[in-house]
Order: structure tokens, then C-alpha cells, then sequence
């Protein structure tokens, strides 16, 4: 070949290389108060809005991009969820059968050639682990639920072979998952981790105070932060309870769902530390939290990776986190050195231990404090819509 075939050929590939896309993006909720696979979501269009057409499909909207085409999707009924669920899943396939070079789904659907998983697969859920009477068991409770029998349905189409799907996983813990459950699907995985959009790092003791009056929080004596939607899930029964075991100047920031206060209510009673848990709701933003607390405390019995210690690390928090076997981002983390790790996050001595470390030594707080910086710096959301650009055009039709 010549050199001026050559570097036409570069030119071409240039050309293609730099094609604007329309992309369908799925995601039954699309705000940012939802939670971390809402947040992973928007940031990536955020990101991506400049350079492609963006269309986003969702039945609850709280966003707005410059560039991004909102289109709502109608909620008939909001019970029972499958049939939602199911609901969603037919409208979109229909809106979005034609017209556009990517549909990158966030929900259960059997369409779309991008599928990001969020969370463990209801079939890796309900089946690992079982053997002989007890997986006999579970497959009657199954046959006899049109609600497992549509998620496992949907699942299953969602993770059919198919030459132009990939499906990215959040985090790397997802990937036994995947092969004890899929195994035919690995071959079409990728993960792809959420990132942070900046890294503020500490912020300054009159931030820290204007913070905390904006949210209601006390002006002296240390906060320990908790964010999330699910407070079972995410521990805070056992954030609570260690509570207990701090100094009376420590007190408790929560920022989620208030509708989950009552799940915890009756273990707060208990802990006769009421007064020193502050409720503060779904945040639009999170920022100002972690501007006015003095660390992260995350006893998560599930997570796939963790949006919310990520950000913690970004604002210069040290950071008190449950181990790999129960939270994705652990799994990229040394213990003692980028976070404080949880061998069992429902030992609430262990984690009011752990903080009260954090809390009272002002050279292990600057170590992790500096080591989540850098950390938080490997993983810029800029870089990591490139890597979910390449996806696109790779599987673009």
C-alpha cells in the first residue's frame, strides 16, 4: 500500500472515529437523588451530551443537560414492580426499535446492544449456593411466582449470546458472578467502574461550618457521615448501634430515602443516641455532606462497587468501608492505607472501633485522607466515558 493510501486510510478511520451517535440511554429512574446506578447513568451522559445526540428514556425525570432529549415514559402502575418492570421494558423496545446507532439499557430489558448491570443477577440470587431438595424448593417458589418467572425471563434475554452486545459490568466483582450464573456471557463482558466528576479534596474549616448550618447539623464536634438509599442494606442498623460505643461529641449524618427512617427506627429507640442521629433526607446534591462530615462510615451487606466512597475519598474523607465480600470498591482498596476495611460489617464493635481510629488519630486520618485523594484521582469520569465511547462505537449498528 502507498503511503497516500495509507494516510487516507487513517483519514477514514478518522472520519468514523469521530461520527456523532444517537444514543438511547434506559433507566426507569433518571434523577439524581435515585442512587448510585442513577448517579453512574447521568454522569455518563453528562459526559458524553457534547460529542453525541443523547436520548434519554425514564418514567421519573429530575435532569436537565444541554444537548439531552428527555422523553418520558408512562407509568401505569407502580405496583407490583415486575409488571412495571415489564411494562418498561415493552415500551422502550418499542420506542426505540429504530432510529437510533446505540440503546444502552440500565434496566432488565431483553433490547439494547449496551447492558449495564448494577446490581447480583436475580438468578445468582435466588440459585447460588442451592443443591439437591433445596434447590428443588426454589424452583417451585419460582414456578408458582409470575414475579421471579418475568425477572428470570427478562434476565435471561438480557444476557442472550448476541454478536453485537456487550454488557458492562460496574464493578470486577461482578465477573464470578457472571460465570457462575452466565457463563456463556463472559465472553461479551467488560466492566466498567463509575468515577468522580472532580476532586475537590478537603474542604476548609469555614466550608465545613457553613455546611453544616446549611444541612442543620451541629457546628462543634465530629460528624460521621452515612449516604444511601436502602439503610438495611447499607448497615446502618449497625452504624447506629456503634454509635453508641463513641464519645459523646461524635453524632451521625444520614442522607437518603426518609421513607427508610422507619425501618430503623425501632434500633435507634434502643440505642438511646436518638438525639445524635441527624436525618437529612434525599440530597440533590451530596457535596455539601461531605463538606460538613469528618469521614465515611459505609457497613454495606451489599454493594456492587460504591459510588458513595469513591466520592467520599474525591472530598478528602477518610473513609470506614465494609471488605470485598460485601462491597465492589474494597476490592480496588488496600486495607489501612486507602480505607479502614470491615472483615464483617455487622460487628458493630468492630466498625465503632474502627471509626473511633479515625476519629482520634489525626495521623492515620491524614494518611487515608491523602492516599483517597490519589485514589479518587485514578478514576476521573472524564476517562471513563471514553471507555464507554469505545463500547458504543464497537457495537454501533
Amino acid at each position: 500500500m502507498s503511503a497516500a493510501a495509507v494516510t487516507d486510510a487513517s483519514i477514514a478511520t478518522e472520519a468514523v472515529d469521530a461520527k456523532r451517535l444517537r444514543i438511547a440511554v434506559l433507566n426507569r429512574i433518571f434523577r439524581p437523588t435515585g442512587g448510585g446506578a442513577e448517579r453512574y447513568s447521568i454522569a455518563l451522559v453528562e459526559q458524553l451530551a457534547q460529542r453525541h445526540e443523547i436520548h434519554v428514556f425514564a418514567q421519573q425525570l429530575d435532569h436537565h443537560w444541554p444537548g439531552v432529549t428527555y422523553h418520558t415514559v408512562p407509568m401505569p402502575l407502580v405496583r407490583p414492580r415486575w409488571i412495571n418492570q415489564l411494562w418498561f421494558a415493552l415500551a422502550t423496545w418499542w420506542q426505540t426499535r429504530t432510529g437510533f446507532d446505540v440503546v444502552h439499557s440500565h434496566e432488565n430489558t431483553w433490547h439494547g446492544q449496551v447492558q449495564t448491570v448494577h446490581v447480583v443477577p436475580v438468578t445468582h440470587s435466588l440459585l447460588h449456593g442451592r443443591s439437591g431438595w433445596r434447590r428443588a424448593l426454589r424452583w417451585v417458589k419460582i414456578a408458582t411466582s409470575p414475579r421471579l418467572l418475568t425477572y428470570l425471563a427478562l434476565e435471561r434475554a438480557r444476557y442472550a449470546l448476541r454478536p453485537s452486545r456487550c454488557i458492562v459490568l460496574a464493578s470486577g466483582t461482578l465477573q464470578p458472578v457472571m460465570a457462575a450464573s452466565f457463563p456463556h456471557a463472559l465472553g461479551m463482558c467488560e466492566v466498567v467502574t463509575p468515577g468522580v466528576a472532580s476532586v475537590p479534596g478537603k474542604c476548609t474549616a469555614q466550608q465545613r461550618l457553613a455546611a453544616r448550618a446549611e444541612l442543620g447539623l451541629p457546628q462543634t464536634g465530629r460528624c460521621i457521615l452515612f449516604v444511601g438509599n436502602d439503610f438495611r442494606k447499607k448497615g446502618l442498623p449497625t452504624l447506629i448501634s456503634a454509635l453508641a460505643l463513641l464519645p459523646p461529641d461524635c453524632f451521625l449524618a444520614v442522607v437518603g430515602n426518609a421513607a427508610q427512617q422507619t425501618l430503623v427506627q425501632q434500633v435507634l429507640d434502643a440505642s438511646g443516641h436518638s438525639a445524635r442521629v441527624f436525618f437529612l433526607g434525599a440530597l440533590p446534591s451530596v457535596d455539601v455532606a461531605y463538606q460538613a462530615a469528618d469521614c465515611l462510615a459505609h457497613p454495606t451487606l451489599e454493594d456492587t462497587f460504591a459510588m458513595v466512597v469513591l466520592e467520599a475519598m474525591a472530598h478528602g474523607l477518610p473513609v470506614v468501608v465494609s471488605s470485598a465480600a460485601y462491597c465492589g470498591i474494597a476490592a480496588l482498596l488496600t486495607a489501612d492505607v486507602d480505607a479502614l476495611l470491615l472483615d464483617d460489617p455487622r460487628d458493630a464493635a468492630a466498625l465503632g472501633a474502627a471509626l473511633g481510629r479515625v476519629l482520634t488519630d489525626d495521623a492515620l486520618a491524614g494518611r487515608l485522607r491523602a492516599q483517597g485523594l490519589v485514589f479518587a484521582g485514578r478514576h476521573a469520569w472524564g476517562q471513563i466515558a471514553l471507555q464507554q465511547e469505545a463500547i458504543y462505537r464497537r457495537v454501533a449498528l
